[in-house]
C-alpha cells in the first residue's frame, strides 16, 4: 500500500474483511462471529451464488445439491448479522495490506478497512483462448455449469473439455435426453473417465479445434459440425480469481496461504488447484477466521 494510506483511512473499522460469499467466505463469517470478531463480507453477486450453480453434490455432509447447502449457509450468515455486515452486489476491485491492516477497494468507489482479511474469491471458468488446443473467433462461451439441461433435451450440444462439471450435469439430470459432443485433448483423457461409457456423451480426443461463428450465429467446430449458439459451452477447468494489489501469486496464478502478507489469509479454491471441493473450502474459511482471531489475541 502507498505510504500514508493507513492514516488516510484511519483505524480499522472491522476486525475482519471477508472477500467472497462462497462456502469459504461464509464459513469465515460464521466462525468469526462465534469468537466475537466483527466482520464485513463483500460479495459481488449474492451470498451463496457459487454454490447455487452446483446442481448435485456427493461429498457434502447432509446435502445433495449446492442450492440446498447455499440456503443453509445463507441462513447462517443472516443469523450472525449483528457481527457480520454483508455488502452484496458490489465487487472487490483491489486489496492492499500494510502494517496496521487491510484496505479493500470496491467497484463502487467505496473502501472497507479491517485489521485482517480473508480472501476467498475462488476461481472462474477458463476461457477457450486460454486452452492451447483451441482457436476461436466465436466470442464468449458460457461455462457448462450454467447449462439449462431441460432446454438442451433432444438437441446436440458442444461441450469444450471434459472437466468435472460435465459429470455433475449428468448426475443432476439422469433421465434428461442429452446429446453432448465433448472434444478434449489427449492429456485430459483421465478427466473423461468419470463419464466414459455414458450413452449421452460422445467423447472425442482431438489435437486441436477451431471454432468459428457463422453468419447465422451458429458455431462451426472444425469437423465436428455446427451447433446452435445457445448449445455451446466451455468446460476447460478453472483459473484463480485473484484480486489485484497485495496478494502474492504462485507461478500458476493461485495464492498459497503461506506466501501472503501476515494480515492477508487466503481460503477456499483460491489457495491451490488441488483440493477444490466444497467441504475443503468450508473448512479453510473457518480456519482462516480463527487464524485472524488468534493473531489479534496475541496483539496483532
Amino acid at each position: 500500500m502507498v505510504a500514508g494510506a493507513a492514516a488516510a483511512y484511519g483505524a480499522a473499522v472491522h476486525d475482519l474483511v471477508i472477500v467472497g460469499g462462497g462456502p469459504a467466505g461464509c464459513a469465515a463469517a460464521v466462525m468469526a462471529a462465534s469468537v466475537g470478531l466483527r466482520s464485513v463480507l463483500v460479495e459481488r453477486r449474492e451470498v451463496g451464488h457459487t454454490l447455487r450453480r452446483v446442481p448435485a453434490v456427493e461429498n457434502v455432509l447432509g446435502f445433495a445439491t449446492g442450492g440446498a447447502f447455499a440456503d443453509a449457509v445463507t441462513a447462517d450468515v443472516r443469523r450472525v448479522g449483528a457481527l457480520c455486515e454483508v455488502r452484496a452486489g458490489d465487487a472487490a476491485a483491489e486489496l492492499h495490506a500494510d502494517e496496521e491492516g487491510v484496505t479493500v477497494r470496491l467497484a463502487s468507489g467505496a473502501a472497507v478497512r479491517a485489521r485482517y482479511a480473508v480472501v476467498a474469491t475462488g476461481v472462474r471458468a477458463a476461457l477457450p483462448a486460454e486452452a492451447g488446443w483451441i482457436t476461436s473467433d466465436a466470442g464468449p462461451v458460457p461455462p457448462v455449469w450454467e447449462a439449462d439441461a431441460s432446454a438442451l433435451a433432444g438437441r446436440r450440444a458442444l461441450v469444450l473439455g471434459a472437466d468435472r462439471p460435465l459429470g455433475t450435469l449428468l448426475r443432476a439430470h439422469p433421465r434428461t435426453p442429452l446429446d453432448l459432443v465433448v472434444p478434449h485433448p489427449p492429456s485430459d483423457a483421465y478427466k473423461a473417465d468419470e463419464v466414459r461409457g455414458e450413452d449421452r456423451v460422445t467423447l472425442l480426443e482431438v489435437g486441436s479445434l477451431e471454432l468459428r461463428r457463422e453468419g447465422d450465429g451458429r458455431v462451426a467446430a472444425g469437423g465436428l459440425g455446427t451447433f446452435d449458439p445457445d448449445a455451446v459451452f466451455v468446460n476447460l477447468g478453472c483459473r484463480p480469481a485473484a484480486l489485484p494489489g497485495s496478494l502474492v501469486r504462485g507461478e500458476d496464478g493461485y495464492c498459497p496461504p503461506g506466501r501472503q502478507h501476515p494480515r492477508v489469509l487466503t481460503a477456499g479454491d483460491l489457495r491451490s488447484a488441488r483440493g477444490q471441493r466444497i467441504m475443503t473450502a468450508t473448512g479453510s474459511g473457518g480456519e482462516a477466521a480463527l487464524q485472524a482471531y488468534y493473531a489479534m489475541r496475541l496483539g496483532g
